[in-house]
């Protein structure tokens, strides 16, 4: 049976959401069926995967937070990262979270390839019994 898998990818740092999908991608079997519906930012992310979880087996999630002068970066990091694991836990889907979180532009750059990571969690998870 084909597994059907959402990837939700935030844009707002289009480069390295670009870098992250593309490693993801390489990494998730020919066999499977890939939507991709990109959200402005990681915020967006939970909400997205609850509206379409129906529809697909798992979920990719993906983008970027880059640290500033604010806790913006501590509330939507958090924020995020419970969202996705609560909705993966209640609902027995596996959600790779692919959300990098940086100190700076270089460190995000450099951590681009993540989405890899991120891949294979869900294809593990898809191919247990």
């Amino acid at each position: 049976m084909r597994k059907k898998i959402l990837i939700v990818l935030a844009n707002y740092y289009k480069d390295i959401s670009n870098g992250l999908l593309k490693s993801a991608l390489k990494n998730i079997p020919k066999l499977c069926q890939v939507k991709i519906i990109r959200v402005p930012g990681v915020f967006e992310i939970p909400v997205t995967i609850s509206k379409n979880l129906n529809k697909f087996d798992a979920f990719l999630a993906l983008g970027c937070v880059i640290k500033g002068q604010t806790p913006h970066f501590d509330f939507i990091s958090q924020a995020s990262t419970n969202a996705i694991m609560d909705i993966s836990v209640s609902q027995k889907k596996p959600i790779g979270n692919g959300i990098i979180t940086c100190l700076n532009m270089k460190q995000a750059k450099v951590r681009k390839s993540k989405g890899a990571e991120a891949a294979n969690a869900v294809v593990s998870i898809l191919s247990q019994k």
